[in-house]
C-alpha cells in the first residue's frame, strides 16, 4: 500500500506504474482517491476548528455560571450541544471517507523497481542466469507419478475418495524423501544464520489483508466457516503477521527467519497434464525464508535470498535458472520478484519451484510494522522466498537423479536424512 501523500504529490508516476502493470482499469482510482483525500482533509480542518470553538464555549459556560449569568450560560450550552451534534456528523462522514480511501489505496499497486522488465504476463518474464548444466538422458523419463508409483510411494486414487482432486497420499521411501528434503532445507537455512520457526497455520482476516492483495486473497485462501480465520497459503503470511502493530528497534534489524508450514491453496483453473499429479495441488508443505530489514538493505537481502535457493538445489544435483518477473506478472504488493526454476529432463524445459520477492514497505504499512530511529520512525521492508516446497520439488529431484534401471540416486548431503541410503530402488 502506497503512502497517500506520495499519491497526492506524484499522481502521474502512480498512473504510469499502473500502465506498466497493464491494469488500466485502475487509472480512475488515482483521481478518485486524491479527491476523497482532499475532502477528508478539509473535513478534518473544519472538525478541528469546531472542536476548538466547542472547547472555548465550554470554558465560557463556566465563567458565566460563576458570574451568575444563567441565561448567557444556557445559550452557550445550546451552542455547544449544536456543535457537538455537527461534530458527530462530521466525524462519521470522515470515517466513511477514510474507509473508502483505505479500500482504494489497498487496490492501487505498489511502485515497481526501475529494474523490472515491462511485460504483460509471465510469458514475458526474462531469464537472468542458469546454474548447472541441464541434461537429457538417453532413456525415457516416466511421468513423475509413475516414478513415485514404482516405489509404491503415492496413492492419488484413495486421496481422491477421501478429499477430492488436488490431494495425495505419499508413502514409504517417497514420503521419507519428502520429509528429508524439508529437514535438509531447514538445516541448510539455519546454517546460513536464519532462525527456525513453526508459525500458526491459520490467521485472522486483518493479517490476510495485510500481507496480500484482495485479488490474491480471493484466488488463494480457504476461509474457516463461522470464524475469523483463514488457512495460510504460505508461512510468509503468519510470519509477517507476527509483527503486526509492532515498533521494532532499528538495532534489531535485519530479522531473518526460516519457517516450516503446510500450505493450503485453492489453485483455481484447469491445467495441462504436466501440472497434474502433485505439481498443482491444494495442500503441500514448504520451507520458507523471511527477512524484515531497513529499506536500504532490501536489495542486498533480495539477492542473498534467491541465491540461497539456487545453492540448495545445486547441492541436490538439480540444475536451475533464475527468471526475472515482468511488471504484469508481479502481484500488486511486490516491488521486484524473481522465480527460481528447476530443470525437467522429461519436459526438457525449466519449471517454477520457488519465488523470491521484495515487497518494499507495502506489508509493513498495511500491518503497521514500524522501525524506531533516532531521526524518526519509518516502515520496515519485508522480503520472502521459497527454500523448498515438496512435493513439487520432488518432481525435479526424481527426474534429475533417476537412473535407467528406475533407481534414484541420493546426493551425499541428503543421505543423513535418508538413513544413510545412497540410492532408492524401485519396488516394481
Amino acid at each position: 500500500m502506497l503512502d497517500i501523500r506520495f499519491v497526492r504529490e506524484n499522481p502521474d508516476a502512480v498512473k504510469q506504474n499502473i500502465r506498466n502493470k497493464f491494469q488500466d482499469d485502475k487509472l480512475p482510482l488515482v483521481n478518485e482517491v486524491i479527491e476523497l483525500d482532499e475532502k477528508s482533509r478539509e473535513l478534518k480542518t473544519k472538525g478541528d476548528i469546531l472542536r476548538a470553538e466547542k472547547n472555548k464555549l465550554s470554558k465560557q459556560i463556566g465563567a458565566c455560571m460563576a458570574q451568575g449569568m444563567k441565561d448567557e450560560a444556557e445559550e452557550l450550552k445550546r451552542r455547544v450541544s449544536a456543535d457537538a451534534k455537527e461534530l458527530e456528523a462530521m466525524e462519521k462522514e470522515q470515517a466513511e471517507l477514510d474507509e473508502k480511501i483505505k479500500k482504494i489505496m489497498m487496490t492501487i499497486p505498489n511502485i515497481i523497481d526501475a529494474s523490472v522488465p515491462i511485460g504483460r504476463d509471465d510469458s514475458q518474464n526474462v531469464e537472468v542466469q542458469k546454474f548447472g548444466e541441464p541434461k537429457v538422458p538417453d532413456f525415457e523419463i516416466p511421468y513423475h507419478t509413475q516414478i513415485m508409483e514404482s516405489f509404491n510411494g503415492i496413492d492419488l486414487e484413495s486421496a481422491g475418495r477421501v478429499a477430492g482432486n488436488g490431494f495425495y497420499y505419499l508413502m514409504g521411501d517417497i514420503a521419507r524423501l519428502h520429509s528429508a528434503v524439508l529437514s535438509y532445507a531447514r538445516d541448510f537455512m539455519i546454517d546460513r544464520g536464519f532462525t527456525y520457526c513453526v508459525p500458526p497455520f491459520m490467521i485472522r482476516s486483518d493479517v490476510v489483508t495485510g500481507v496480500m492483495s484482495f485479488a490474491e486473497m480471493d484466488a488463494m485462501m480457504y476461509k474457516i466457516e463461522g470464524e475469523d480465520l483463514y488457512l495460510i497459503g504460505t508461512s510468509e503470511h503468519s510470519m509477517i503477521g507476527r509483527f503486526i502493530d509492532r515498533m521494532l528497534d532499528e538495532e534489531s534489524l535485519p530479522q531473518k527467519f526460516t519457517s516450516y508450514s503446510p500450505c493450503f491453496r485453492k489453485e483455481k483453473g484447469a491445467h495441462g497434464i504436466e501440472e497434474r499429479g502433485v505439481y498443482r495441488i491444494h495442500q503441500f508443505e514448504k520451507q520458507e525464508m523471511i527477512v524484515v530489514c531497513k529499506p536500504e538493505e532490501a536489495m542486498k537481502w533480495y539477492d542473498k535470498m534467491w541465491q540461497n535457493t539456487v545453492d540448495l538445489f545445486r547441492s541436490l544435483d538439480i540444475p536451475v535458472r533464475t527468471l526475472e518477473c515482468c511488471s504484469g506478472d508481479l502481484a500488486d504488493l511486490k516491488v521486484k520478484s524473481v522465480d527460481v526454476e528447476a530443470w525437467s529432463p522429461r519436459q526438457q524445459k525449466y519449471f517454477e519451484v520457488g519465488s523470491c520477492s521484495n515487497l518494499g514497505d507495502a506489508q509493513a504499512r498495511r500491518l503497521r510494522i514500524r522501525v524506531r530511529n533516532k531521526n524518526g520512525n519509518y516502515f520496515a521492508t519485508t522480503l520472502n522466498n521459497t527454500v523448498a516446497a515438496p512435493p513439487r520439488m520432488l518432481i525435479a529431484f526424481l527426474e534429475n537423479n533417476l537412473n535407467e534401471d528406475g533407481s534414484v540416486n541420493i546426493p551425499e548431503v541428503l543421505r543423513p536424512y535418508m538413513g544413510g541410503k545412497e540410492k532408492l530402488v524401485p519396488k516394481k
